[in-house]
């Protein structure tokens, strides 16, 4: 340790590296565990909100509220609280750590889904509706960001999108317990639909109490002056990883000089990354937009397509979610260790450009009237098969590629950005076409889908980062060690 000419303190160390070379071990599982499976809890209300929405419009629900209301007003108004809680929480996440701000956004999210239970008129629904959002859009960056410092190199990629894709658990979930809270049999009018949201507080305070075993980020702890906790930590992992295993850790491989600091201002942000990594930030954005409009040119016209086209009816549309859901997952599931092995440049731009042309090719079928509700729904599969996976990329590329300072930042705005497209966008823009009942209009939406996508994947392929096994301070130097090493702030790569 010493002080540079301003009187900062540098620190040599290799925390990151001894991360990075763990094998994968149970305590890596309680991270996955604590700070994944909240997405899951994500799918889970977002399916159920939609899917009971023609009950709280009912008569002696509890809750004099339109169907329209639910799946429109309600709908922007938790997308507004996701985009604004990403960037709200984001910046705290880089400025206060990783733990503190998980654990305040869980609490935000349970807190808000249990007020959401005992609505008694549209505006309290409303309202916390938005706080639910607020909180799960902060999720986003402050789990993104603790996972990808916590979990090894190796195992990096694949970690980061079963766990975004796990989402669509919660979906498949979501529709079945839907199923059974609409079955008035079991469960009175005004009483169903307040258990689901119910369940989804009591499945979070379960992993609230998994994620209190967490710790910060030891790489967050370093550029903030807390080298000693992050020894600490790192120590007591190495140990309990060499009881399991047996066998004594390799030597870690590389070492960093830190020059430790206080926060990153918004503009040192912006600058890093609109300015000194210009080409992964275009990346970045065209990774998010791609994947938004595909997913809404299937999502936001998904029942309506059933029903109108197929004659399905709309008490059975759910179980065709069902299926879909399972696809979605079983993506970024099969395909996840790829990422690892094959490498992201290949799989990332391949991912969205086979979901792009099997989209193009369901419209063509489509328009041609060789379809049925069935076998739509199977090209709707293999298209988000390759569709979730590449869109769990752009969760793990933005997380990854950008320096630590502005990690938690990048993947907010990022997120915002995607989100806001699709709940903005795409309600504007999708359901309009698929829900004039014409064939042209529901193909039309179709092919804006697959050439975003496809668009994306070409970008992709030329700007994608080859990231897989490699270390996040080698992939996107800290802005603390650059200063460390060369006297001032060095000019990333573009």
């Amino acid at each position: 340790m010493g002080a540079d000419e301003n009187g900062g303190r540098t620190v040599t160390t290799r925390i990151p590296a001894r991360l990075d070379r763990l094998p994968w071990s149970r305590w890596h599982w309680t991270i996955v565990i604590g700070l994944g499976t909240v997405w899951i809890l994500d799918g889970l209300e977002v399916t159920v909100v939609g899917n009971i929405a023609s009950r709280l419009s009912e008569p002696g629900s509890g809750l004099a509220i339109s169907s329209s209301q639910v799946t429109g007003t309600a709908a922007a108004l938790y997308v507004a609280g996701a985009c604004t809680g990403a960037l709200f929480w984001g910046r705290l996440t880089d400025r206060y750590g990783r733990k503190k701000l998980f654990m305040i956004t869980l609490a935000v999210y349970l807190a808000a889904t249990a007020l959401t239970s005992i609505s008694f008129a549209p505006w309290w629904f409303f309202t916390f509706r938005f706080l639910t959002g607020f909180g799960i859009g902060g999720e986003y960056a402050a789990i993104n960001s603790a996972i990808d410092e916590l979990i090894p190199a190796y195992y990096r990629g694949r970690v980061d999108l079963i766990i975004n894709g796990s989402f669509w658990v919660g979906a498949v979930g979501g529709s079945l317990l839907s199923i059974l809270a609409l079955n008035t049999d079991f469960l009175a009018k005004d009483v169903g639909w307040r258990l689901t949201f119910a369940l989804g507080v009591v499945l979070g305070l379960v992993i609230l109490l998994v994620r209190r075993n967490v710790p910060e980020s030891p790489r967050w702890l370093l550029i903030h002056g807390r080298e000693r906790e992050a020894e600490e930590i790192v120590s007591s992992i190495e140990r309990k990883v060499e009881e399991e295993t047996g066998k004594p850790l390799p030597a870690p491989e590389s070492e960093l000089v830190i020059h430790q600091r206080g926060s990153v201002t918004f503009a040192e942000i912006a600058r890093t990354v609109f300015h000194d990594y210009r080409r992964r930030a275009v990346l970045g954005f065209s990774l998010f937009i791609g994947q938004a409009f595909l997913y809404n040119a299937i999502t936001f016209g998904f029942g309506a397509i059933l029903t109108k086209f197929f004659d399905v009816p709309t008490g059975d549309t759910g179980y065709y979610f069902v299926v879909i859901a399972v696809g979605n997952f079983l993506g970024p599931l099969l395909l996840g260790k790829l990422f690892d092995t094959v490498g992201r440049r290949a799989m990332i731009s391949s991912t969205y450009l086979l979901s792009g042309l099997l989209l193009f090719l369901t419209a063509w079928l489509f328009d041609r009237g060789v379809l049925t509700a069935g076998t739509l729904t199977a090209c709707w599969c293999a298209v988000l098969f390759f569709a979730s996976a590449g869109a769990s990329s752009a969760y793990l590329t933005v997380s990854e590629i950008f320096p630590m300072e502005t990690r938690a930042m990048s993947i907010a705005f990022f997120y915002a950005l995607g989100t806001a497209a699709g709940g903005i966008s795409g309600p504007l823009l999708f359901a309009d076409l698929t829900g004039t009942g014409k064939v042209a209009d529901t193909v039309l939406a179709f092919q804006i889908g697959a050439g975003l996508m496809c668009a994306a994947g070409l970008v992709a392929a030329v700007c994608a980062v080859n990231a897989e096994r490699r270390s996040l301070e080698d992939i996107a130097r800290p802005l603390t060690a650059a200063a460390a090493e060369k006297g001032g702030p060095a000019k990333a790569p573009a």
